[in-house]
Parts: structure tokens; C-alpha cells; sequence
């Protein structure tokens, strides 16, 4: 197992570590509580920008994101907001990128891109999501070497309507012999199925964890597994040069989507919408992270 590409200091880490004495067998090595209030860490997060994939609605911006008493909360807004890239007669991929000249709503997306990036361990989540019609949040992971598919991604939570019925979704994907097309592994899971166990379940924080090693990587949601590969199944086609996008650092993304071609039409009269997180937390197992 190859040690965590950042992680924080050993004083802060034990810290966390006697909070979350509920992972016996593993060891803290880095973690966002988003205890100070502001913007959250520089040194762990930047922002996407702009219209980013899918034929989202939104904008991302850094405006949407703010760490508040201990809870990172994404915001997502209805509001109006000129598209600086706006050119009506741009023919090519991407195309509604340019051609739209407002956003109507605007949120944030984070990512650990080239400051916390990690190769094996425990990804542990705690969040409390928007369920409202048209919201799409995700929590997952991208790899670093290559472009998507064949980077490899694990998706610990999406949520959005499938044919007007919320689902949950945990899922992985890697590359094809065709570009920008993926081979998927999924799993979706009717929200109903978590109401009929709780009434209350979108009033609370839950917990979505992902366990990595070199064999297999597995979702789970508040310890009931989701979905689970083995890396042997994982490959690439030829365009990922028949690598394993998941035996390679990935970094994470938490982001707050809206409508798109996953997330349907939008309830304007859910907003505000608020993601919040608790925290966010990487572990490795004990007996590799004292190894020198």
C-alpha cells in the first residue's frame, strides 16, 4: 500500500484520531473539519469556475462556498449571472458552454486536485445532502494521469431522479476503445428505500465511506455497502493503455449540481439549496502508516 501524496501534521492528525475512535485499524492522515470560518482551506481546496460538464444549469463560484460553525455548506441559488465566454455562434465540443448567455443559478464545486491526492485507504465522508428536484450532489473521485474516462472514477454519493424517481447512486467507471465513452459499474438505490427506514433520513448527516486497497474498492452509506469492484475488472481499453485507473492517486471532488442530463428539472422553489459537510477524512491502515 503506498503512503497518502499529503497529509497534515502528526499533531493535528492524532487529534482527529482521538475524536474518531470508531476506525479501529486505521490511522488519520489527513482531514478537513471546516472548523474556521470563511472560505474554506486554501491549502487543501481550490474552485472550479464557470459552466464545467453534463449541460449543468449552474455556475460554479467561489461565492457559494463558506465554512460556517464547524459545516462546510455549498449553496446553490437562483440568480442570474453573465457568461463571460458567451459567443452565440460557436460551433464544437462544449458548444452550450459558449453559447448560453446567462447561468440561472449559480453553486460551488471543491477539489483536492494537487494538494490532497491519495492512493489506497479509508475515504470518509459526513454530509447532509439537498434532495429537492434538480439538485444533483456528489461526493467522488477522479484519478490524476489521464483524461476521463480512462482516469478512473468513483462516485461515493450522487442523488438525482432517475425517470422522476430520486435514487442514490454509488458507482465506478473507467475506460473504453472508444474516447470519452466509460465502462460502468453502478449501483442505484431508490431514495424511497432510506425513507421507509427513516422518515426523517434528508433532516440528518450521514456517512459515505469508500475502502481501497490493490485488489478492491467498495461504497458504503452509513456502513450498509453500496456497490463494491475488483480492481482485477477495472482496465482500460487500449486509449488508457490497458492501465488500472484505480492503482494510481485519485484526488476528490464535492460539488452541488443542478439539473443537467442526470438531474432533471429544477424545483425553483427549493432554494437556497444547502449541501453541507462535516468533514472530510482519508485513512490509512494502522500497520502501513507506522511503517517508515
Amino acid at each position: 500500500m503506498k503512503r497518502l501524496a499529503s497529509f497534515l501534521s502528526l499533531a493535528v492528525a492524532v487529534t482527529v484520531v482521538a475524536e474518531t475512535a470508531d476506525m479501529p485499524g486505521y490511522r488519520l492522515v489527513w482531514g478537513d473539519e471546516f472548523d474556521e470560518d470563511g472560505p474554506p482551506s486554501a491549502d487543501s481546496w481550490t474552485f472550479e469556475r464557470g459552466f464545467r460538464r453534463n449541460q449543468e444549469a449552474q455556475w460554479y463560484q467561489e461565492e457559494n462556498a463558506v465554512c460556517k460553525d464547524g459545516i462546510l455548506v455549498i449553496e446553490a441559488r437562483k440568480e442570474t449571472i453573465k457568461n463571460p465566454n458567451y459567443n452565440p455562434d460557436f460551433v464544437g465540443d462544449n458548444a452550450w458552454k459558449k453559447t448560453r448567455e446567462f447561468a440561472d443559478y449559480s453553486s460551488a464545486s471543491l477539489i483536492t486536485r494537487g494538494k490532497r491526492e491519495f492512493q489506497y485507504g479509508r475515504l470518509v465522508v459526513r454530509a447532509k445532502i439537498p434532495t429537492a428536484h434538480g439538485a444533483w450532489p456528489a461526493i467522488w473521485t477522479l484519478g490524476t494521469a489521464m483524461e476521463w474516462p480512462s482516469c478512473g472514477e468513483a462516485d461515493l454519493l450522487e442523488y438525482y431522479h432517475v425517470r422522476g424517481v430520486p435514487h442514490i447512486l454509488a458507482n465506478f467507471c473507467w475506460g473504453t476503445e472508444q474516447r470519452r465513452k466509460a465502462e460502468w459499474d453502478e449501483t442505484r438505490r431508490p431514495f424511497q428505500y432510506f425513507l421507509d427506514k427513516d422518515p426523517d433520513w434528508a433532516a440528518k448527516f450521514h456517512i459515505w465511506r469508500m475502502d481501497w486497497d490493490e485488489n478492491r474498492i467498495a461504497i458504503y452509506l452509513d456502513d450498509e455497502l453500496l456497490n463494491d469492484a475488483e480492481l482485477a475488472n477495472t482496465v482500460n481499453g487500449s486509449l488508457g493503455e490497458h492501465k488500472n485507473p484505480f492503482r494510481q492517486p485519485h484526488y476528490i471532488l464535492l460539488n452541488l449540481a443542478l439539473g443537467g442530463v442526470n438531474g432533471g428539472p429544477i424545483d425553483d422553489t427549493a432554494f437556497p439549496m444547502r449541501y453541507e459537510i462535516d468533514y472530510v477524512r482519508i485513512y490509512e491502515k494502522a500497520a502501513m502508516a507506522d511503517t517508515p
